[in-house]
């Protein structure tokens, strides 16, 4: 019998206590009942750490921990969280500002991560799934009003459709065992695109299982600071691709960009409709 699997949520934060309720509350309202969260706090002041203990206090699913000052900025709160997470745990990726996009997204995640481990127990050819991708959608911080979706549109493999310029939404990736098993660290120098580098690292792994789930999972608040310093997410996209292909970088780098700009022209015109 396949023993159900265990989600063990990192969440960094600074001083961002007003708007974690929403996260919890979408957590605990969750009718599969398997998931840890852990909170790694940078050097918040005291009424936010206050916060923290009293929710851990009240809640056994939810602990915290400061941040090691060797491991600075956010990728390096979430290598304390890859390091800290039950090895057997799946391990998801959420900010302050994000939540669940419902409460059974847990129960219909998990649902596929069992059938696959089935499938593979009884083909023994078939590997267990290492990371399980699902869909996000943006939305304002403060009203919670929904907005631009995201998705990872598959090309035949994992590798060809990261070279298109598609990128798995890491709020919406859960990243197995064996992923972990392989790269259990973001690379040091990204301070705003470590999760795209550590995807096209995990892709050179060609035994690498990812299943894909048509599941909108996480409401993913807008306006972090990586919209705010578009040149260094540039270069750090420009160096991810250098690192997974080489002198072929450029192609992924553009197509990315035209995706992108094609996604918002669409969504755009499909809001003009619906207000005619």
């Amino acid at each position: 019998m396949t023993a159900e699997p265990a989600i063990t949520l990192i969440v960094p934060t600074l001083d961002s206590w007003r708007q974690l309720p929403r996260l919890v509350q979408s957590l605990q309202g969750q009718s599969w009942p398997h998931w840890q969260v852990l909170f790694i706090d940078g050097p918040s002041g005291p009424e936010h750490r206050h916060w923290l203990q009293q929710l851990c206090d009240q809640d056994g699913r939810f602990s915290w921990h400061p941040q090691d000052p060797g491991e600075p900025g956010i990728f390096g709160a979430m290598n304390q969280g890859f390091a800290a997470a039950p090895p057997s745990s799946w391990v998801l990726f959420w900010g302050s500002d994000d939540w669940a996009a419902g409460p059974d997204v847990f129960a219909n995640a998990t649902d596929a991560l069992i059938a696959d481990g089935l499938a593979a127990d009884a083909l023994t050819a078939a590997p267990a799934p290492d990371l399980l991708i699902c869909r996000g959608r943006y939305a304002d911080a403060a009203s919670g009003q929904l907005g631009r979706r995201t998705a990872f549109h598959w090309s035949h493999s994992y590798r060809r459709s990261l070279a298109l310029g598609f990128t798995p939404p890491h709020q919406a990736t859960l990243i197995g065992p064996g992923a972990r098993a392989r790269l259990a660290r973001y690379a040091p120098g990204f301070r705003l695109s470590a999760d795209l580098d550590y995807f096209l690292q995990l892709s050179a792994h060609p035994d690498l299982a990812v299943v894909l789930r048509d599941l909108e999972l996480v409401h993913m608040g807008d306006g972090g600071i990586s919209g705010q310093q578009t040149r260094r997410r540039l270069q750090e996209v420009r160096c991810a691709y250098r690192r997974a292909f080489g002198l072929g970088w450029a192609v992924p780098f553009l197509l990315r960009y035209l995706y992108r700009l094609g996604t918002v022209v669409i969504q755009r015109q499909r809001a003009t409709t619906s207000r005619q």
